[in-house]
């Protein structure tokens, strides 16, 4: 019942209707108030990903200017439940970074092979002391680029003088912290709006999309850098499959049946997959809840909500929602493995999704699975029987112990060799790197 209940919430939440209704109330009341516009920006100094976004946010401050107040926090992500693996994040995070810098043409690490390590206290003392004034975004957006740049001796230009101490910089650190909380968020890196959030340079676009509808871009175009931005993220995949792909690894995909952005994912990594004629082997792995971690109920709040957004760019059907925790997800891997002998794996995945993410079908049911197996093309006895069957607990096993081995933990994952990629949004990361090695380069750059 729980279940079914949160299902009903999920699904009311990303209604069109439901989510034009809670914007225009934030605007009424707004104006009823006298309330400025104001984006939340919450940053955290060892964080590239807050560096990346601080990056194009200077930008966008400069087009909504005298329109939209943007106001930062010093803060720190929020660990415990929220982040279930710290350490593999930071690692992945600095990787990530890189690569995105890289293809983005940011300055990343140019002075110095690694961030000004030494000055990070030095740096966090001195913004504390500096949070209350005028200016500083501005220099809350150098000192992150200072500090991701390596650049030793422009942090040290930048202190001139000390800071205020440990102690006052831990509770004011600690006071935003519990802000990100309260307003419904666990991560830095990211902005709010509305009761809206937004998340790195990923999410950026959003944020000044919505901005710009509202008439408040004094240049009535979009910034060149975030223009840039976004068309760098852009690809395109080759008309016929490259001689050299025959060459190429298997691509391999980890999944969870319960993860919207592993659903959301699907079409474009079959395309990928087929543009480059490459063997595509998905490898579903149990929903992190039934792998021992938490989901608290931010947490879900925001990935269902953003999950929808990015549904709607890629035109995937998304929004009435089944959640399939439980006995669903472990049907869906038996079925999903009695469909891969019978050469329909990849429809049971793509009918799978869209019955739990867009009709609400519960999967759990022999009446939902029916559905899903029909429109696959399975025959529901054998599909039935094969359920019964307890091998697929192995074949989860053995996924999950590969995925920790790349050093991740969520899904969607894509790894082709020895790259790794994590999230739906680094897709096309993912086709410049087989377009690279089809070509025998490092760098990924088409």
């Amino acid at each position: 019942m729980k279940r079914k209940l949160r299902s009903l919430y999920l699904t009311f939440l990303l209604d069109e209707r439901c989510i034009k209704l809670r914007r225009f109330m934030f605007e009424l009341r707004r104006m009823l108030t006298l309330k400025k516009r104001t984006v939340s920006v919450f940053l955290q100094l060892d964080d590239p990903y807050s560096y990346l976004l601080s990056y194009y946010l200077e930008a966008a401050m400069q087009r909504y200017q005298h329109k939209v107040q943007f106001r930062f926090y010093l803060c720190q992500a929020l660990g415990g439940e929220f982040m279930p693996q710290p350490g593999m994040l930071a690692e992945y995070a600095l990787q990530d970074s890189k690569l995105l810098a890289r293809e983005l043409s940011v300055p990343f690490l140019d002075v110095g092979d690694t961030p000004a390590v030494e000055f990070r206290r030095p740096l966090l003392d001195f913004l504390a002391t500096e949070h209350e004034e005028e200016d500083f975004p501005e220099t809350f957006i150098k000192a992150l680029s200072l500090y991701w740049r390596g650049d030793a001796e422009g942090v040290s230009r930048l202190l001139g003088h000390p800071g205020g101490g440990a102690d006052e910089t831990n509770v004011l650190v600690g006071k935003n912290q519990l802000l990100l909380r309260k307003m419904g968020h666990y991560s830095c890196a990211t902005m709010h709006y509305g009761g809206e959030w937004y998340w790195g340079v990923d999410r950026l676009h959003y944020l000044t999309r919505m901005l710009d509808r509202m008439k408040l871009n004094r240049f009535k175009e979009p910034a060149p850098e975030l223009a840039s931005m976004i068309e760098a993220m852009k690809f395109k995949l080759p008309a016929a499959a490259p001689a050299a792909a025959r060459e190429l690894p298997p691509l391999e995909m980890f999944y969870s049946f319960r993860s919207p952005y592993s659903y959301i994912a699907l079409k474009r990594v079959y395309a990928i997959a087929q543009a480059f004629g490459l063997r595509l082997d998905v490898r579903p792995v149990l929903p992190m809840v039934m792998r021992g971690a938490s989901l608290p109920r931010s947490k879900l709040l925001y990935i269902v909500k953003d999950a929808n957004r990015e549904a709607i760019r890629r035109k995937v059907p998304f929004g009435k929602i089944a959640d399939p925790v439980g006995d669903g997800a472990e049907r869906c891997i038996a079925a999903f493995y009695y469909a891969k002998g019978e050469k329909r794996h990849y429809d049971f995945l793509l009918e799978a999704g869209k019955a739990i993410f867009s009709e609400a079908i519960d999967v759990s049911t022999d009446e939902g699975m029916q559905i899903v197996a029909e429109r696959s093309g399975l025959f529901w006895p054998d599909l039935q029987k094969a359920m019964q069957d307890e091998g697929w607990r192995d074949h989860a096993k053995q996924n999950r112990e590969v995925l920790t081995e790349t050093g991740h933990w969520g899904v969607p994952v894509f790894k082709i060799g020895d790259q790794v990629f994590w999230g739906q949004d680094r897709d096309w990361l993912l086709a410049r790197k087989i377009e690279d090695m089809c070509h025998g380069g490092e760098g990924i750059v088409i």
